[in-house]
């Protein structure tokens, strides 16, 4: 999911350094039907960029997950959350 957001970022110039850009993730496994599962995936991304870029990092962000394949290969399985925080340079 990371890796799709900054090849998206990436089409913006948008740069994902890794002094700009990281991604915090968790999750929840609770038992379903007597088997531990995975039931839901929060990715927190942190992005530095300049107060012009937020607007277009945000479109990314709502836009990207239709183009990633691992969130794509888990989505009617696995709630997945992702939310933005912007940090202004």
């Amino acid at each position: 999911m990371m890796g799709t957001l900054a090849s998206v970022l990436a089409t913006k110039k948008i740069r994902t350094h890794s002094d700009r850009y990281r991604a915090d993730v968790e999750g929840d496994i609770e038992n379903v039907g007597g088997v531990l599962k995975i039931t839901e995936i929060r990715v927190r991304y942190t992005l530095k960029g300049s107060a012009d870029e937020e607007a277009d990092a945000r479109w990314a962000l709502q836009n990207y997950i239709e183009k990633c394949p691992g969130a794509m290969s888990v989505t009617d399985c696995i709630r997945l959350e992702h939310t933005l925080e912007f940090v202004r340079e």
